[in-house]
């Protein structure tokens, strides 16, 4: 899990760092400072499980097993990305690792990881789905009548708030009468439970439980406290927040805290640290190098994977 923390911390490091550079396009929303929720969230499911997520997912996808080549051919816009340089930053898609997006509507998502629960339920399979949101989505209708129907139906479906304190610029305080986002679980016949974003091996405890409680037909609702370092996107310079803020939630960074545990439990040393960081370097390198070498996509794909039989390009 360690490993998996430094690689999304570097891969939007390098990503920012591309973006910048204008190798990488159209809206970017990146992960800094939200690794423990990602990843304790993700480690806990079987590969049979069922991920839906919204257009902060770069991080997901990764911890869900997807190679970073693809991952960044993918912010490139090339045809090697994993969805053929058509979704970009937002749209991330990989149906062999039963991840179905990345979507860039806010809570737009969330009655389409309804719609996998009930497809789970249906067919009686062992499987449960994990609908990753952002605290934003649940100032949106469709989260309440998302909540509601998998509480009614009992479905097997958790879902984790990404709650980084902030949608776009608006604080949840603001936005909610009631910040305790957890506590809507009540409301609709979920679990519901909070949990420090910031510890890794927190969040990973209440997703085995919540996994558990699925697959018995128990929906949960898990309001994970986390903060991301950057603005809500790379084009956002967060003026709306003190610096002085910023620094508090750093010194709970993630993977010190981790590093930190698994050192005094003698489980990691200074030395395994610096050669898994040294590692994911060399990782994220080799990313952005097949990024720059896979083709852009070809104009006579422009209708692939839009209708279910094939159309011309016309």
């Amino acid at each position: 899990m360690f490993h998996m923390m430094a690689l999304i911390r570097q891969f939007e490091d390098k990503t920012y760092e591309m973006y910048t550079r204008a190798r990488i396009g159209g809206y970017c929303h990146m992960n800094h400072g939200e690794e423990a929720t990602i990843v304790g969230s993700i480690e806990p499911l079987r590969t049979q499980d069922w991920i839906v997520s919204y257009y902060r997912e770069h991080g997901h996808l990764l911890a869900r097993g997807a190679e970073p080549r693809r991952v960044m051919a993918e912010l490139f816009g090339r045809e090697d990305g994993v969805s053929h340089g058509r979704g970009g930053s937002m749209h991330l898609f990989d149906a062999s690792r039963r991840f179905m997006g990345g979507y860039g509507i806010v809570a737009g998502h969330m009655p389409l990881a309804l719609g996998v629960g009930y497809s789970i339920k249906y067919r009686k399979a062992d499987e449960v789905t994990l609908c990753l949101t952002g605290e934003g989505a649940m100032a949106n209708g469709a989260s309440h009548e998302t909540l509601n129907m998998i509480g009614i139906y009992h479905l097997p479906v958790i879902t984790t708030i990404v709650n980084n304190q902030y949608g776009m610029g608006t604080k949840v305080e603001e936005s909610a009468a009631n910040p305790e986002l957890w506590q809507r679980g009540d409301m609709y016949g979920h679990h519901g439970v909070q949990v420090d974003g910031m510890d890794v091996m927190a969040v990973k405890r209440v997703t085995e439980e919540a996994v558990q409680r699925a697959s018995e037909g128990n929906p949960t609702l898990i309001d994970a406290i986390t903060y991301r370092y950057r603005g809500h996107s790379v084009a956002d310079p967060a003026r709306y927040r003190s610096q002085e803020e910023v620094q508090r939630w750093r010194e709970q960074d993630p993977i010190e805290r981790f590093y930190r545990q698994l050192h005094d439990a003698d489980l990691m040393t200074e030395d395994e640290r610096v050669a898994i960081e040294q590692n994911v370097d060399t990782e994220v390198q080799d990313a952005v190098d097949f990024a720059e070498q896979s083709p852009e996509p070809d104009s006579q794909g422009l209708f692939d994977f839009l209708y279910v039989n094939p159309a011309p390009n016309v």
